[in-house]
């Protein structure tokens, strides 16, 4: 096939030594470098990557590697996957990768990048996405203290475990036929809200305010919906997670304030995953249309991982509706979630959701693209901004984040590993200008997960995490 051959013939570049390789990137700041035109072949705008020196040194470990490998075998290296995607047709601006990128399908994990729209050439990449559509987190706060829940700890775990299906296959307590799925897929938070699954200010504090109006169920193939329908209202596996936190530190007290998680020592729950099988088929499924379309349309790229469809094509428009019922299907997972935790906190405390405060802080997305408005150059310019591994961070006054939030910014949520802090921040101006509104989904990781599985001992891993007094269940 065309498409194939022309990816593979584009890297077969010269190999280059890694001090050859290290000539093209560039620090610009502190915290900033750059990744000039020629590390790939056709770029068509530079790349950037925001990483302090630990994160650098892991970045450039996976490069060297790479090279001394004779660039064979395995993922391609982070640096060059970000590069690779500053190549795509209809980019713009940089290919920009935020601090706990690393190595993924196509795209980086951690990569941003925003394709004109008004470019007739300009590509949607499921790969700009990944295969779990809207994976995100939201955050759930209560006016327990921890003094509240030490007494219980065990017993809260075990209740939120019962509560909330997990693991690789798992099946959902939420009773939903096919019509329901269909009506999901298309209707986000408002299907959630309609059943009494969600509250109807939940809403208000989530991105896109919990639908994407583009949605189209008949886009979505019937294997998808297959595997969707048993799973409604579960974490899966992976690194998802439900997890009781307490604020620890408090460096705004304003804006802590407005997302009522002021008090050190307050309970909050996160939960994080995204929408599961469905998400998986409709992402395998686009992937296989747009190898097709790629060989028609002549598109080339420099790895076929990034299969790509232009945004006009019929295949890229089917991907972008198929893509909106995924993220739909994943709010209404992780607000049926919320439903579960608010029953598995009034059982063990014996009151009520609203007496014990579990109000949604936010919920973000961090596997999507979506159609936003940017300057370019001081342009105002409609773009598919595509951010994998990447948190939406919009500024105070945006017009996309709730009215509780103008003040302050969009509320960013930042997941730990176990037994680590996670982190709530706020998008900001710089930000917005810099990098798409975005910034990254994790606190930063020191090696990836199949690196972990095959350093860390299991028991080891939960004799360090009860040590520190904390109560685990997994499946």
């Amino acid at each position: 096939r065309p498409s194939s051959a022309a990816s593979l013939g584009a890297m077969k570049e010269a190999r280059r030594t890694f001090a050859e390789e290290e000539e093209y990137i560039s620090k610009v700041t502190r915290t900033k470098y750059a990744v000039g035109k020629g590390f790939v072949p056709n770029m068509r705008v530079p790349g950037v990557f925001y990483v302090n020196e630990n994160l650098r040194d892991l970045l450039y470990e996976e490069l060297k590697a790479h090279c001394d490998a004779g660039n064979v075998g395995g993922f391609l290296p982070a640096v060059k996957q970000l590069a690779n995607v500053a190549a795509l047709p209809g980019v713009v601006s940089h290919s920009i990768a935020l601090p706990d990128v690393h190595s993924g399908y196509g795209f980086a994990i951690g990569n941003v990048a925003a394709m004109d729209m008004d470019d007739p050439e300009a590509v949607v990449s499921p790969g700009g996405v990944g295969f779990d559509i809207n994976c995100g987190v939201r955050l759930i706060r209560t006016n327990l203290m921890e003094d509240d829940v030490k007494p219980v700890q065990e017993q809260l775990a075990q209740s939120l475990f019962d509560h909330i299906p997990v693991g690789v296959g798992s099946q959902g307590i939420i009773p939903t036929t096919s019509k329901d799925l269909e009506e999901a897929l298309e209707m986000g938070m408002d299907w959630s809200i309609r059943e009494g699954y969600s509250w109807a200010e939940d809403k208000e504090h989530c991105e896109e305010y919990g639908r994407m109006l583009n949605a189209d169920p008949t886009k979505v193939s019937q294997r998808a919906k297959k595997r969707g329908l048993p799973q409604m209202g579960t974490l899966g596996a992976g690194n998802h997670y439900a997890e009781i936190q307490v604020v620890e530190e408090i460096f705004d007290k304003a804006a802590a304030q407005r997302m009522g998680i002021d008090k050190k020592g307050q309970v909050c729950v996160m939960i994080h995953s995204g929408s599961r099988g469905l998400g998986h088929q409709v992402a395998t499924d686009a992937l296989v249309a747009m190898e097709k379309a790629m060989s028609r349309d002549k598109i080339h790229t420099n790895d076929r991982q990034l299969a790509c469809a232009k945004i006009c094509s019929k295949e890229g428009q089917d991907y972008l509706a198929a893509m909106a019922c995924a993220a739909n299907y994943a709010w209404v997972n992780r607000s049926s979630m919320t439903f579960l935790a608010r029953q598995a906190f009034a059982k063990i405390f014996k009151s009520t959701p609203a007496d014990l405060d579990m109000h949604l802080v936010y919920d973000v997305s961090h596997n999507i693209a979506k159609m936003e408005e940017h300057l370019v150059n001081d342009e105002v310019k409609r773009l598919l901004v595509h951010r994998k591994g990447a948190t939406r961070a919009f500024p105070p006054h945006h017009p996309l984040i709730p009215v509780d939030y103008q003040f302050t910014g969009q509320p960013v949520l930042i997941g730990g590993t176990m037994g680590t802090c996670s982190y709530v921040l706020t998008g900001t101006d710089k930000g917005m200008m810099e990098t798409f509104g975005s910034t990254c989904h994790g606190a930063g990781r020191a090696r990836s997960r199949s690196s972990s599985r095959r350093k860390l001992d299991y028991q080891q891993v939960m004799d360090n995490l009860k040590a520190k007094g904390i109560s685990i269940r997994v499946a």
